[in-house]
């Protein structure tokens, strides 16, 4: 999955896009981004990127995104969509 697989993937199962920030950060989101030596996930905290993760390609990167954000899902609405194998 790449990114803009991603993105329609979560515009079809309806997560917020308040939640996402696919290509750069955003306070108080989960984010996706390119970095120099390959894709990161973190959540953006004001400044502070927490729970940083570095992935080295884009699948990768995008699958753990997708499952960080179905967690999330689950935990603020009950909602959720079943976990890729």
């Amino acid at each position: 999955m790449n990114t803009k697989e991603l993105q329609k993937y979560l515009k079809e199962h309806l997560v917020p896009s308040k939640l996402y920030k696919i290509g750069g950060s955003h306070k108080n989101r989960i984010c996706l981004d390119k970095t120099e030596s390959g894709w990161a996930v973190y959540f953006m905290d004001k400044k502070d990127k927490i729970g940083l993760m570095n992935f080295v390609d884009e699948a990768s990167a995008c699958s753990r995104m997708k499952d960080e954000l179905r967690k999330l899902m689950e935990l603020m609405y009950g909602l959720t969509w079943a976990k890729a194998r």
